[in-house]
C-alpha cells in the first residue's frame, strides 16, 4: 500500500504575522482584565491534545458575550491580525495552533443554557458550555444530548469540528444535530443560520457550511441542537473475543441486521491492558466490544440477546452485563480514559493519533491490514474504535526525542489513510483536518473541491484572519 500523494504535516509551517502594539492597546482598553498577555495563559491557549507544536498567540481575550466576540473580531480585522477561537482545548489535529500568530478568543465563559424548548426537543446554548454541563442542566426535562466525543468538549468546538463519538451509530454526528447557529463573521458582523424547525428549503444551507469549518469561516456565539428523550431502559455489556476480526465481524453483522444498538466500541488487547492498569480494572486482556442498548425494557433485552447470539457465532465469550448506572459509568469512563491510559503506559511519550472511517463492509479489511502493519513496526500502539459506523483510531506511542519513531508512526498513518481512501473512506471521521491532515484532504476530495473550499474561504474571510493555516493553505 503506497502512501497518499500528499503527506500529513509533521510540523506546521510557522509564518507569524505582526501583532501591532496598537491592537494590544485597543484590546486592553476595551477588555481590561478580560485580556491576558501572560506567558502561561498564552501557552495554554496555543496547544491542544495533539503532538504538533507552534508558538503561542500574542494575547488571549476571555469573551463573555456575543458583543465581546464581535468587538474583538472588529479590532483584529482593522489590523488584519489572525483570530483563533478557543473552547475546551481538547482537539487533536492542531486546530488551536497560532501558526500565523494572532490572538485567541476564549469562549469558555460563554457557558449558559439560553433556552430549553422541551416540546420541540431543542436547546440553545452558548458555545463554551461543555457536553457534560449541558446534560446536567437539562437532566430534569427527561431529555439528553447524545453526542459524546469522549473528551468533555465544548458544544461550540464540537460543532466547529463536526464531532461525533460513541453514540453516533444511533444518534448521528454534530452535522445532523446542529439546527441553527449565531456566528460572528470575519468583519465582526453577526449572522444567524438555520432555525429550530426540523427542516427548511430556504436558500443555501449555511448551518452545514459552518459546522465542520474549524473556526475558519466564523466564531460561533450561539448553538441550537437537537435533544432526545432519555431512554426508558439502558443496558451495557462487554464481550471478549479470540481475535479482532471476530469482534469486527460481530459488529458488521449486528449493523447489517438492523439492530438499533446505541453504542458499540472496539478495544484491542493492548488498550484493555493499558486501561486495566490506569483504571484499576480486571478486564480480560483480549479484544473486546463494549456495547450499550437503549429503548424500552423489552426492546433492550431483545437487542442484547440478538447481539449475544451473534457474538457467540464468532467466538465471543465472557458476556457481562452492566445494568446499573454506576457499573455503566465505570466502564464508559475507562473507555473514555483509554487515550490517557495509553500515554501513561509509556512515560514521556506522545501519541500520534489516527482517525479514519470506512464503509462498514470494508471495516474488517481496513482494520486488520492496519493492525498487521502496526504490529510489524515495533511502535507501541493502542486501538479503539466507534466501529458501529466504521470509525476507528490508532494511537502510535512515540518518544518525541527520537525522530525516527515519529517518522515511522507517520508512515503508518499515511498508509492507513491511503488504505481507507482506497476503500471509499475518509481521512478523518470526527477529529477534523486542522493542521495535521491538510495534505490528506487533497487526496480525499481532489484539487477541484479544495479549490472550491478556498473560494468560499476567500469570499467570507478575504483578509484570511479566521484561524488561518488550517484545513488548506491559501
Amino acid at each position: 500500500m503506497n502512501a497518499p500523494a500528499h503527506a500529513a504535516q509533521l510540523q506546521p509551517r510557522i509564518d507569524p504575522r505582526p501583532v501591532p502594539q496598537a491592537l494590544l492597546d485597543a484590546l486592553s482598553q476595551r477588555f481590561g482584565a478580560q485580556l491576558s498577555t501572560a506567558q502561561a495563559v498564552r501557552e495554554q491557549h496555543g496547544r491542544d491534545e495533539g503532538s504538533i507544536q507552534a508558538p503561542p498567540p500574542a494575547a488571549v481575550v476571555f469573551a463573555e458575550s456575543t458583543q465581546d466576540v464581535q468587538d474583538a473580531m472588529r479590532l483584529a480585522a482593522q489590523h488584519e491580525v489572525p483570530v483563533i477561537a478557543y473552547g475546551a482545548g481538547s482537539s487533536l489535529e492542531g486546530h488551536l495552533l497560532a501558526v500565523q500568530g494572532g490572538i485567541s478568543i476564549d469562549v469558555g465563559r460563554m457557558n449558559k443554557v439560553l433556552s430549553i424548548d422541551a416540546d420541540d426537543l431543542t436547546v440553545t446554548v452558548q458555545p463554551g458550555i461543555t457536553r457534560k454541563a449541558l446534560n446536567e442542566a437539562i437532566k430534569d426535562t427527561g431529555l439528553f444530548f447524545p453526542i459524546d466525543p469522549g473528551a468533555d468538549a465544548s458544544i461550540g468546538g464540537m460543532a466547529a469540528t463536526r464531532a461525533s463519538g460513541t453514540n453516533a451509530v444511533r444518534y448521528g454526528t454534530m452535522r445532523e444535530n446542529v439546527l441553527a447557529l449565531e456566528v460572528v463573521t470575519a468583519n465582526g458582523d453577526v449572522i444567524r443560520t438555520g432555525t429550530r424547525a426540523k427542516k427548511s428549503s430556504a436558500g443555501y444551507d449555511l448551518t452545514r457550511l459552518m459546522v465542520g469549518s474549524e473556526g475558519t469561516l466564523g466564531i460561533f456565539t450561539e448553538v441550537t441542537v437537537r435533544l432526545y428523550p432519555l431512554p426508558e431502559a439502558v443496558s451495557a455489556a462487554i464481550c471478549s473475543f479470540p481475535s479482532i476480526e471476530a469482534a469486527v465481524r460481530t459488529v458488521i453483522q449486528t449493523i447489517q441486521l438492523g439492530v438499533p444498538i446505541a453504542r458499540v466500541e472496539l478495544i484491542d488487547a493492548n488498550s484493555v491492558r493499558m486501561v486495566n492498569a490506569h483504571s484499576r480494572l480486571a478486564l480480560r486482556e483480549e479484544p473486546m466490544l463494549l456495547m450499550e442498548f437503549h429503548g424500552s425494557a423489552a426492546s433492550v433485552q431483545e437487542q442484547a440477546e440478538t447481539v449475544q447470539g451473534i457474538a457467540s457465532e464468532f467466538g465471543g465469550q465472557a458476556f457481562e452485563w452492566a445494568s446499573t448506572p454506576e457499573e455503566r459509568t465505570r466502564l464508559w469512563t475507562a473507555r473514555h480514559n483509554a487515550y490517557f491510559a495509553a500515554v501513561q503506559s509509556r512515560p514521556g511519550c506522545k501519541a500520534i493519533s489516527t482517525d479514519t472511517c470506512v464503509p462498514i463492509s470494508r471495516l474488517a479489511d481496513c482494520l486488520l491490514a492496519s493492525v498487521d502493519e502496526a504490529d510489524a513496526s515495533g511502535i507501541p500502539y493502542f486501538l479503539v474504535g466507534h466501529v458501529g459506523d466504521g470509525n476507528f483510531h490508532f494511537g502510535y506511542l512515540i518518544n518525541p526525542a527520537v525522530p525516527e519513531e515519529r517518522e515511522r508512526a507517520e508512515q503508518l498513518n499515511h498508509r492507513l489513510v491511503a488504505r481507507a481512501l482506497s476503500m471509499g473512506g475518509t481521512c478523518t471521521g470526527e477529529h477534523g483536518v486542522g493542521v495535521h491532515k491538510m495534505g490528506f484532504l487533497v487526496d480525499e476530495t481532489g484539487a477541484g473541491a479544495v479549490d472550491m473550499m478556498r473560494a468560499i474561504k476567500r469570499a467570507l474571510d478575504p483578509k484570511n484572519i479566521l484561524n488561518p493555516g488550517k484545513i488548506f493553505a491559501l
